[in-house]
């Protein structure tokens, strides 16, 4: 089928389900799935989850399901015709753009999500090309943060899942292996940025060979965020050095140095380090870009292995309390709603991002691994005001910056200021104002309303994801793919910027699919059977029961 008539399928498709309202309870294991289901009753609309006792019951409604499947497709039709296997496409013009490094980014960032959903004929695309990426050689800077949360996690995740869960599914074995392979090339290649006289990495490489930039200075998520992907890598290959060095660099966000600059407030950071060093050059900080997945794996390693990683855990609890106590902000025209703001030093700045609304979904999942209501019910409380960014615009997306006044500190002064000229009706009704008002097919507000649904099964949050997708997919279709915009207030969208991301595939299809598919072993589980962890890319990373050795290593 052409493009354009599939995109159109999916759009009747969306409209004939939400019409219907087209729900099925969990009763059978999808095709794939070891793991056998309990027939589960809906849930009222306000139920809350039941800590300690039953746990939550799940609703799917499989053409939602579809109707995201529908929209993958059409995404990896468009690049796979006209951008594979260069990284990203183009969709206004139908060309290409290799912004990391060349690998085929968008290729391996779907790989999971194809595995999820079943869609064995790009799996199989995708697993004939791996063995082909000759992670060696680029003519681009090298982004160690992104490479191995897009890379890295992406083969990583794809092993796990081909040779765990998804394993009774027909496979060529010589390409799985390649698989594991493949990742471990890569990082041997990274591994030079480690090479410092602190341990702490620098995040700018070039290949060919393999050498630093020379860096002075580093962040806390792309310092923090590699964890979980290279001590996983060395469980399965048995080869601990992978884990040591992500370990090492990890150990100057745990105990920050300087104290009154590195830890402004108990657990809650500075943003940049010192590579020389290791000590902290800044007091400021928050949950959004630059700082975010740093907190979001502390709590993500005590999940995947609560012995070796309670230190991490303990650090997480103390920059969640710390964020409920000092960060908690309510807009003045609007105290119905929690944000979090950001800091400098100690003073609160009254400003989020679209990346920072993943934080909801993070307390969720730190109280249901803790067996913590509070977090459990703050993170809900989080994901309330996030969602209201998505209603409150015309597009009904959420901005990438959005600003508001705090009720609780002087009205006026230069950290609390009051919405610029052209704003201030828009600010009444919807508690916050736009700064940026970019649209770049992120994921976090889904990715946290899909947390509220596993934690509660309130089918509310299916509802609101379902809502962002009709609105995403209805404004950021263009071409042969989908589109960031410019300007999520205004009817259409504005501008598309002809880029499609390589995260759409992993994670905002992925999040979108998964709140209405199944129960499988890869879902998060609120009753602490969890058997996979998803590392910030949505790459479900299987935790380390015994480490999971590769018989390969």
């Amino acid at each position: 089928m052409h493009l354009l008539d599939t995109r159109a399928v999916v759009m009747v498709a969306a409209l004939v389900v939400t019409l219907l309202g087209f729900t099925i309870q969990v009763g059978a294991a999808a095709p794939g799935v070891n793991t056998p289901y309990r027939h589960r009753l809906p849930r009222p609309r306000d139920a809350r989850p039941h800590y300690g006792g039953s746990p939550p019951q799940y609703v799917v409604n499989r053409a939602r399901a579809d109707a995201v499947k529908q929209a993958f497709q059409i995404s990896w039709d468009g690049y796979y015709q006209y951008a594979f296997p260069h990284d990203s496409l183009r969709p206004v013009n139908n060309t290409f753009y290799d912004d990391r490094n060349g690998w085929g980014a968008s290729a391996i960032d779907a790989f999971s999500t194809a595995l999820v959903m079943g869609d064995w004929k790009v799996v199989e695309e995708i697993l004939k090309y791996v063995p082909d990426i000759n992670f060696d050689n680029t003519t681009t800077e090298v982004s160690l943060f992104e490479t191995t949360i897009r890379y890295l996690g992406g083969l990583i995740s794809a092993y796990d899942l081909m040779t765990g869960p998804l394993g009774n599914h027909t496979y060529d074995t010589k390409y799985v292996n390649s698989i594991l392979h493949q990742a471990k090339r890569l990082a041997d290649n990274l591994k030079v940025a480690f090479d410092t006289p602190s341990g702490v990495p620098d995040n700018n490489l070039r290949f060919g060979p393999p050498r630093k930039t020379g860096s002075d200075s580093n962040g806390i998520a792309t310092i923090g965020t590699l964890v979980l992907e290279w001590t996983r890598l060395s469980d399965l290959t048995g080869n601990p050095e992978y884990g040591k060095l992500a370990q090492r660099a990890e150990r100057y966000l745990l105990e920050p140095k300087p104290k009154n600059v590195g830890e402004p407030f108990p657990g809650l950071l500075g943003t940049n380090v010192n590579i020389s060093s290791g000590l902290f050059l800044d007091s400021g900080g928050g949950w959004g870009g630059s700082d975010d997945s740093f907190y979001e794996y502390l709590i993500k390693m005590f999940l995947y292995d609560p012995v070796r990683f309670a230190e991490y855990r303990d650090r997480w609890t103390l920059a969640a309390d710390s964020s409920m106590e000092y960060l908690v902000s309510h807009p003045t025209s609007r105290p119905d709603l929690t944000y979090l703001a950001m800091w400098n030093n100690r003073t609160l700045q009254f400003v989020s991002e679209h990346l920072a609304c993943f934080n909801g979904g993070n307390f969720i999942l730190g109280g249901l691994t803790l067996n913590e209501p509070r977090y459990i019910e703050f993170g809900l409380e989080l994901v309330d005001a996030c969602r209201n960014t998505y209603i409150s615009t015309a597009t009904g997306i959420g901005p990438e910056i959005f600003q508001w006044q705090d009720s609780r500190t002087g009205l006026n002064t230069s950290n609390n200021p009051g919405p610029p000229n052209g704003q201030a009706s828009f600010y009444n009704s919807s508690g916050f104002w736009i700064s940026n008002s970019g649209y770049v097919l992120r994921p976090e507000v889904i990715e946290s309303m899909y947390y509220a649904y596993r934690a509660t099964g309130d089918t509310k949050y299916q509802e609101w994801a379902w809502d962002a997708f009709l609105a995403v997919n209805r404004t950021c279709a263009v071409g042969s793919g989908y589109s960031s915009i410019s300007n999520v207030n205004i009817p259409g969208g504005g501008n598309h910027s002809n880029f499609q991301e390589s995260f759409w595939f992993a994670e905002v299809l992925k999040y979108s699919y998964l709140i209405h598919a199944e129960d499988a072993v890869w879902q998060v589980q609120a009753d602490h059977t969890n058997q996979f962890v998803y590392n910030t890319e949505c790459h479900p990373i299987r935790i380390a029961s015994g480490y999971e050795r590769s018989p390969l290593a």
